[in-house]
């Protein structure tokens, strides 16, 4: 193919290709159309745009004891009476006992630990009874975090309602929404309940405290409450920590 034969093939080629390529990017008539009507940028979330935050069915009624740290228990063994013993459940969940060491304690019913003990003995007495006895309970403690203007874990020294533990936080802050507090409570087995509960003065509902409830003003109903949801999903139950924005600062408290 001789050399003026290439030069007229380019040239052709080059006129081919101008022509889509201006449609494309030269006039807006030749760009993709848009749908009829006006498309916001940004869509209003709404409730079923969270993904599904994990809470039990909220139930009122009292779960069995659990044990807790700083509690203080009798550990007796009738048919060995030197091996008794009156101590405090460690930070850690565990007592120690005669000749067998540690035993974790925490997050276990009464009829639970005493299994759990006697089966620990069961290797160095022949028949062992135990019997445990809750002598005193540790400190009870709420948590109120979001918008108040002390959030932080408030305890418990004689019967708390939600209201009343926000006053102790400092009361609403101006951006809060008391309408839509959250409530989230440990249930029976160990699962976590939510309830959302309106506490606005002289309308608001009365509901009593137990153990280590969270209480959560948000700013938002949607937003804020599914991110803290969120968090508290992954963090709930881990024993006994909570990993919430508490007043001492790190983000994590025990109880």
């Amino acid at each position: 193919m001789n050399s003026e034969r290439r030069l007229f093939l380019l040239a052709l080629g080059s006129v081919s290709l101008a022509a889509p390529l201006a449609a494309c990017g030269g006039d807006a008539r030749g760009r993709m159309p848009r749908p009829e009507g006006a498309v916001r940028r940004v869509q209003p979330a709404g409730r079923d745009d969270f993904p599904a935050i994990p809470f039990a069915a909220w139930t009122d009624d009292e779960p069995e004891y659990l044990l807790y740290p700083g509690d203080e228990i009798e550990v007796a063994t009738p048919t060995a009476a030197e091996l008794t013993r009156t101590m405090k459940v460690g930070p850690d969940g565990r007592i120690a006992l005669p000749l067998i060491g540690q035993v974790m304690a925490a997050d276990r019913t009464l009829p639970e630990l005493e299994q759990a003990v006697s089966g620990a003995y069961s290797s160095q007495l022949i028949r062992p009874v135990v019997e445990v006895t809750l002598r005193q309970a540790g400190p009870i403690r709420v948590w109120v975090d979001g918008e108040v203007r002390t959030p932080g874990v408030i305890e418990m020294t004689s019967d708390l309602d939600a209201y009343q533990a926000i006053i102790q936080a400092g009361g609403f802050a101006p951006t809060s929404r008391p309408d839509r507090v959250a409530l989230i409570r440990r249930g029976p087995g160990g699962t976590r309940m939510m309830r959302v509960i309106d506490l606005r003065p002289r309308r608001g509902e009365v509901v009593a405290l137990r153990r280590g409830d969270i209480l959560f003003a948000p700013r938002s109903t949607l937003g804020e409450l599914a991110a803290f949801f969120t968090q508290v999903r992954a963090a709930m139950p881990i024993g006994f920590s909570y990993s919430i924005n508490g007043s001492n600062g790190n983000g994590y408290a025990q109880f």
